[in-house]
């Protein structure tokens, strides 16, 4: 009979009476596949294109690796793409050291079947997939640091942005689909708010039960608002200045 092969790492699994003088180099591999599996890191670069992850059965591949470093400036909205198929459950730590530029590139992870996870700039997440569908976690927020250049600006759920509104006023959207507890926050780093505004548009979703958009007129405002319910809408959890 032949080999079998486990479906989260791919390990072979070698039937009684088979391989013959073949065990050591299976045995090996399957080990060097645990240490991917517990350990190994891996570095992806997006800068030319998407990229899907392998689980290659007996063999080292990229998506054994526990911890994940994307880097390259985007040329175009990127995908990781987790492996898909049944029983596939795997767990894997995601470091964002990509570029995204003035384009407002989006930087996401899903199954070939799933949604897209948005990856906020320069953040460390944990992301769990079924095979099916893609979850993540936010461990560690990075930041995106940005400009009227980049106005209009797409948030995200977990990002952390440092506004510059020194020449021109910026618009940052909201997310339009937010899950309940997503949190954005915005921060003047110039003091410019005064003069130049900052306006977050509210996307579709109430901003503290208001239809307004929310204009953002003082120097040195830092806000963070998380997503309420679709009454309440995204609601101040701190407005300091």
């Amino acid at each position: 009979m032949a080999s079998t092969f486990s479906s989260d790492l791919k390990l072979e699994i070698i039937t009684t009476g088979e391989k013959a003088g073949q065990w050591g180099g299976i045995t090996n591999t399957n080990l060097q596949i645990l240490e991917q599996g517990s350990s190994g890191v891996e570095d992806i670069d997006l800068a030319s294109g998407s990229v899907t992850l392998l689980l290659t059965d007996g063999a080292i591949s990229n998506g054994k690796n526990a911890y994940l470093r994307l880097y390259g400036t985007l040329g175009g909205d990127r995908t990781l793409t987790m492996p898909s198929g049944s029983g596939v459950t795997r767990v894997w730590i995601i470091k964002d050291d990509t570029v995204r530029g003035t384009s407002n590139r989006t930087l996401s992870v899903l199954t070939a079947s799933g949604t897209a996870q948005p990856i906020p700039p320069g953040s460390t997440v944990l992301c769990r997939s079924n095979g099916t569908e893609t979850v993540t976690s936010i461990i560690e927020k990075g930041y995106a640091t940005i400009t009227d250049s980049n106005s209009p600006y797409a948030a995200v759920a977990g990002a952390q942005i440092f506004a510059n509104t020194t020449a021109n006023p910026i618009e940052i959207d909201l997310p339009s689909s937010p899950a309940v507890g997503d949190e954005v926050t915005v921060i003047d780093t110039r003091g410019t708010f005064n003069s130049n505004n900052l306006t977050l548009d509210r996307n579709g979703q109430p901003i503290n039960s208001g239809t307004s958009n929310l204009v953002l007129s003082t120097a040195g405002q830092a806000i963070t608002l998380v997503y309420v319910d679709s009454t309440r809408g995204w609601a101040f959890k701190t407005n300091t200045a």
